[in-house]
């Protein structure tokens, strides 16, 4: 009798575990009802208990899930999905910008500029991607200029040159033409004093100053022949090539 009531008890709870199982096909078709609704938060929680008894191997509802789980600003959530889909190469392009912008609410910069650069490999000429991988390196250009350190502004900036998009190339050129010209004008305004004074050490200043201007105009004549509609661009070219 005691054998008897154990087996019943266990037989009770294996059956009351399965009840409490969600059925993983009733999970997805509501979490895709939900979705249709655009009610993210029931589709993320869906797809999730749905992902998770499946051993996340549907692409298709991991990248739907990063979907909702971004629009819910789940985002640690939401970067983990969007790999699944990566990994697994579907809707690849998407899946990168998606763990990149999840990345980036996440304040994870080195990780969304990793994302960024991968993305850049896995799906070449990407016009979204291209975006937020030069104006990465066109702020952080920015920055090191901003704060004196002219090699490390040119390093970032030669990084947004890597694009094939006419735009963002033309502004990463344009950037660097702008960032030598500033810096040689500079350089020959500090040296000015020295043209009376001491004559040789006023020559090594404007020599050093018109090698940042020809590399201005170097760049700056590469961005008026990928954009030569940009007027801003010759124009400042024009000045270069007055100061040279």
């Amino acid at each position: 009798m005691r054998n008897l009531l154990v087996l019943l008890s266990f037989c009770f709870l294996v059956t009351n575990l399965f009840a409490q199982t969600p059925d993983p096909a009733k999970l997805k078709s509501e979490g895709d009802n939900a979705l249709k609704a655009k009610n993210y938060a029931v589709a993320f929680t869906k797809y999730n208990q749905y992902l998770k008894q499946t051993n996340y191997q549907d692409s298709i509802t991991a990248f739907n899930c990063g979907v909702c789980a971004d629009r819910t600003k789940k985002y640690a959530d939401a970067a983990k999905l969007f790999d699944v889909a990566i990994k697994k190469n579907y809707n690849v392009a998407s899946a990168y910008i998606g763990k990149a912008s999840a990345l980036r609410n996440l304040n994870k910069d080195s990780e969304y500029l990793a994302t960024l650069q991968e993305a850049m490999q896995a799906a070449p000429a990407n016009a979204t991607i291209e975006k937020l991988y030069a104006i990465y390196y066109l702020k952080e250009g920015q920055a090191f200029q901003k704060a004196g350190n002219l090699a490390k502004a040119e390093e970032s900036y030669k990084h947004a040159t890597e694009v094939t998009s006419k735009k963002w190339k033309t502004d990463a050129l344009y950037s660097l033409g702008v960032l030598f010209f500033n810096n040689g004008a500079v350089t020959l305004k500090k040296a000015a004093p020295l043209a009376n004074s001491d004559a040789a050490k006023y020559e090594a200043e404007k020599k050093s100053a018109n090698d940042d201007f020809q590399k201005a105009s170097t760049y700056l004549e590469e961005a008026v022949a990928l954009s030569p509609e940009r007027a801003e661009i010759a124009k400042v070219l024009g000045q270069v090539k007055a100061a040279m």
